[in-house]
């Protein structure tokens, strides 16, 4: 795994797992500092690669009065803010083509959301950006059909491309992991394991997103056993008042205790 395509990473020398990690969606410059600065001090104790994560605008939601951002250039701008404060990069989503170009002028890695990973034009602008594309594998897709994505970023000239699991579906409103296609997508890039998004119980009929955020640990774990390159977590200080996917957060009173078990683990793989 080279971190080296993301210039605050390149002095990192670590056989750890590295993490995307922060709120679902940027609320404020305050919720943001309070959610960064505790997960940087984290991740520094345990030697863990850190990139924050926050989407600054929701474009994806299951009801028109559902929360959607706080705009698009403040989102933005307190996601450059948290990046000089807390010297890490940052990622985020992007939905349109034209996304690409002004939120490259932000963060580090642009996010291309599972259900849009398939959009050819979305994913050439990201990589044209030069920017590090992390892709979400549609919870639509096979493990292998993502080598496809991996390679329209290479034919754009990149080859600065991630893939994120976030779980398939199974049934109408559940999410399962299918551990198998963590080696698969490896062959064709450093792959991530969205643990929270994992365990979303989507399509409700009240119109919010379920989860069970009782079994993060049970699939980060399993996740770490199979040699995931990098680990995707959001968190928030208050998950039952977020304004977006608060069903399946981690609590971040509980991201340590949980992060001290799974660089425990990731040694012990490492040792084998």
């Amino acid at each position: 795994m080279n971190l080296q395509d993301i210039p605050k990473l390149k002095h990192v020398n670590s056989d750890n797992f590295f993490l995307l990690c922060g709120p679902c969606a940027i609320e404020g410059e305050d919720m943001a500092f309070r959610i960064a600065e505790r997960v940087v001090e984290i991740t520094n104790k345990l030697a863990i690669p850190y990139i924050f994560k926050g989407s600054f605008k929701k474009a994806n939601r299951s009801r028109i009065d559902s929360f959607t951002g706080i705009g698009n250039e403040k989102a933005l701008e307190i996601l450059a803010k948290v990046s000089e404060k807390f010297d890490v990069p940052t990622v985020t989503d992007i939905h349109e083509a034209s996304d690409a170009a002004i939120a490259a002028q932000y963060v580090d890695v642009l996010q291309i959301p599972a259900f849009l990973v398939r959009q050819t034009d979305l994913v050439v602008a990201a990589a044209k950006t030069g920017k590090v594309v992390n892709l979400k594998k549609g919870q639509f897709m096979s493990p292998e059909a993502m080598k496809h994505a991996v390679q329209k970023v290479k034919d754009s000239g990149s080859d600065k491309a991630w893939i994120t699991d976030r779980g398939t579906m199974f049934g109408y409103q559940d999410m399962i992991v299918d551990f198998r296609g963590i080696p698969t997508m490896r062959e064709f890039a450093p792959t991530v394991l969205d643990v929270t998004h994992s365990l979303q119980q989507p399509n409700q009929t009240v119109g919010v997103t379920g989860g069970r955020p009782d079994m993060i640990e049970t699939i980060a774990r399993a996740g770490v056993v199979n040699n995931v390159d990098g680990l995707f977590i959001e968190t928030h200080f208050d998950p039952a008042n977020a304004k977006s996917d608060g069903a399946n957060m981690l609590h971040l009173d509980n991201l340590e205790s949980l992060l001290t078990n799974l660089t425990a683990i990731r040694k012990v793989v490492k040792s084998l």
